[in-house]
C-alpha cells in the first residue's frame, strides 16, 4: 500500500477548502434514497471507524512467522481489544497477501506469514480467519476481508513453493524484474481463480465485507520502470480482431473483474459489503491543483469510473497527504472524489501521517477526521492506515480516544443493500438492589447484529451500543450530577441493528420508581 507523505506547505485550509467546492460541478443522476425509519429522541453517532491490519511481510500481525497458535491468538486479540476499547467498529484483515490464504482453503495454501513454510497449516491447527471473524463479532466489530487480487509472490514472502500459484498455473503469472511475481489481470484465467477465491470467502465464512486495496497492475518500480510483460495475451486479444488500446484493453480487464465480484457478492449474500481502496489520485489534474501518480495510466485503474457505476458499497481512496499540501491536498481530493460519487455510495478515506507522534502530526489526524465528518455529514467515516499507527502511538491513541472517538459508533447504513429496520424487541426492567437491569428480547434473532441501549438520567440522555450476544445490560439508579445532587434514572430504550446497519424501531419505558 503507497504511504509517500509529501512536504507540508503554507496554503491556508480555507484557501483549499474554497478550491474544493469551485470545482467544475459533475451532472449526478442520484439514486433516491429511501429514508429509514423515523427516530424519536435520542439517536446513537453513525460513524466507520476502521484500521487495516496487514500481514504481507509480518507488518502488523503475526508479528514473524512460526508463532504458536496460541501466541498468534494472544496477538489478535491484543488488536482487537484496542479497537473495541478505543471505539472502532470495524477491522479490515488481510487474509490473501500473496495468492495464499490465512484460512483454510482448497484453493491457494496456506500463507508463509503464519508458520514461515507456504503449504503449512498452524499447529496445533486452527483457522485463522475463522477466529478473527468470531473474537471480532464478540467485540461488536465488523470484519472486512482485504485481499490482493493479482500478486501472486512477494519478494517477501519466503521461498516460491510447488504449491504457490507460480508453479501451479504459470500460464497465469509473470516475473517482474524486482523479484515479484504478478498474475496477468487480462488473462481469463486469472481472473476466474481470484473470483473462485472471493467467492469461496464470502460463502464460507461470516464476513462482513471484502476489500481490494491499490494493487491492480503493478506499480512501475516492480518491474524496474519497464512495461508489464503480458505480450502472450497482448497478442491473443490482437488476434482475435481485438481493436481496443494496449491501455484500454488493460482497463477494461479489471473493470470487468470488478463488476463481476460486485453482483457475484450480492448474489451470494447481498448484506457482505465490497470496499475498494485505490491511489488517492484518480489522474494528474482532477482536480485542477493536483499533482502526482497516475494511477489510471500506469495502474489501469479507473478508480472514478468504479465509484460513478456504483460497483462499490464503499470507496476508501488512499488520501494519504496532508491538509495543507498544495499538489495533493486532503480535503480538495476528497471533495473531488465526492463530486464523483453520483451513486452515493459511502465515502470512507484511507489516512495516514506516519508513526510521528509529536503535536503536529495527531492534530492533523484529528483535523482530517473533523473535515471528512463536515465534509461527509450523511455517511461519516474514515480507516486508518495501518493499526499499528494507533497501537504503537499512544499520544494519538488518546487523542482519537478523548476527541472524535470519544462515544461508541454504529456503522452507518446502507440503504441501497437493505433499508429494511429491525421491529421494537420486547424491553422490560429489573430492580437489583441499587441497580436497574434492562432486558430484551429481539423480534427477530438475525436482525440483532448488535443492539442500542438508551437511557435518561435526569433530563440527559446516553446510549450504550453492545454486542450480538448481549441481552441485557445494567443501570445505576441514581447518578451523581454534583456531589449535591443525584440524578434519577427515568427512562430507557433498546433497538437492534441488522447486518447493513438498519437501526430499528424503539419504544421507551418508564423505569418504575420504587426504591428510588
Amino acid at each position: 500500500m503507497i504511504k509517500k507523505l509529501l512536504a507540508v506547505s503554507g496554503l491556508c485550509l480555507t484557501v483549499l477548502l474554497n478550491s474544493c467546492t469551485t470545482s467544475k460541478p459533475v451532472a449526478k443522476e442520484e439514486p433516491v434514497r429511501q429514508p429509514g425509519p423515523a427516530v424519536v429522541g435520542p439517536k446513537a453517532d453513525n460513524e466507520f471507524r476502521a484500521a487495516w491490519v496487514a500481514t504481507v511481510a509480518n507488518i502488523n500481525w503475526p508479528s514473524k512467522p512460526g508463532l504458536t497458535t496460541e501466541e498468534q491468538q494472544k496477538e489478535a486479540i491484543a488488536l482487537l481489544d484496542f479497537l473495541k476499547n478505543h471505539h472502532y467498529n470495524a477491522v479490515v484483515f488481510q487474509v490473501r497477501p500473496q495468492a495464499d490464504a490465512l484460512y483454510k482453503s482448497d484453493l491457494e495454501p496456506w500463507s508463509y506469514y503464519l508458520t514461515g513454510v507456504q503449504g503449512k497449516a498452524p499447529e496445533p491447527y486452527y483457522d485463522p480467519l475463522e477466529f478473527w471473524t468470531e473474537a471480532a463479532h464478540d467485540r461488536g466489530l465488523e470484519l472486512h476481508v482485504w485481499l490482493n487480487p493479482y500478486r501472486a509472490h512477494h519478494t517477501a514472502g519466503g521461498p516460491v513453493s510447488e504449491q504457490s500459484i507460480v508453479k501451479k498455473r504459470p500460464e497465469l503469472v509473470v516475473k517482474l524484474k524486482e523479484g515479484y511475481h504478478w498474475m496477468d489481470p487480462a488473462h481469463q484465467g486469472t481472473q476466474d481463480h481470484s473470483y473462485a477465491v472471493v467467492m469461496d470467502l464470502v460463502k464460507r465464512y461470516d464476513i462482513d465485507g471484502v476489500h481490494f486495496d491499490d494493487y491492480f497492475y503493478p506499480y512501475p518500480s516492480y518491474n524496474g520502470d519497464q512495461d508489464f510483460p503480458d505480450e502472450v495475451t497482448w497478442a491473443a486479444y490482437q488476434k482475435s480482431g481485438g481493436t481496443l488500446s494496449r491501455g484500454d484493453w488493460r482497463r477494461q480487464a479489471v473493470n470487468q473483474f470488478i463488476e463481476r465480484l460486485y453482483r457475484g457478492i450480492k448474489a451470494e449474500k447481498p448484506y457482505v459489503k465490497f470496499g475498494l481502496s485505490p491511489f488517492g489520485i484518480w489522474r494528474p489534474g482532477y482536480p485542477a491543483s493536483v499533482q502526482g501518480f497516475d494511477q489510471y495510466e500506469q495502474l489501469y485503474a479507473d478508480a472514478k469510473l468504479w465509484l460513478n457505476k456504483g460497483w462499490v458499497d464503499y470507496f476508501t481512496p488512499q488520501l494519504y497527504w496532508k491538509i495543507n499540501q498544495i499538489n495533493q491536498s486532503y480535503p480538495v481530493l476528497l471533495g473531488w472524489w465526492e463530486q464523483e460519487n453520483t451513486m452515493r455510495r459511502h465515502l470512507w478515506p484511507g489516512i495516514s501521517v506516519g508513526n510521528d507522534s509529536s503535536e503536529v502530526n495527531v492534530r492533523e489526524i484529528l483535523s482530517q477526521i473533523m473535515i471528512s465528518r463536515g465534509m461527509l455529514p450523511n455517511s461519516k467515516g474514515v480507516v486508518h492506515w495501518s493499526i499499528s499507527q494507533v497501537t504503537k502511538n499512544p499520544p494519538m491513541a488518546k487523542a482519537l480516544l478523548n476527541g472524535p472517538y470519544r462515544n461508541d459508533a454504529l456503522v452507518p447504513a446502507s440503504p441501497w443493500l437493505d433499508n429494511k429496520a429491525p421491529e421494537a424487541p420486547a424491553v422490560s426492567t429489573e430492580l437489583e438492589g441499587d441497580s436497574v437491569r434492562v432486558v430484551w428480547i429481539p423480534k427477530n434473532e438475525k436482525d440483532a447484529f448488535r443492539s442500542v441501549v438508551y437511557y435518561q438520567y435526569g433530563n440527559n440522555w446516553s446510549y450504550k451500543i453492545l454486542n450480538r450476544h448481549d441481552r441485557s445490560f445494567t443501570l445505576k439508579k441514581t447518578v451523581a450530577a454534583n456531589p449535591a445532587t443525584l440524578l434519577p434514572l427515568n427512562k430507557v430504550a433498546v433497538a437492534t441493528v441488522d447486518r447493513v446497519g438498519n437501526e430499528g424501531a424503539r419504544k421507551e419505558i418508564e423505569v418504575p420508581k420504587e426504591g428510588l
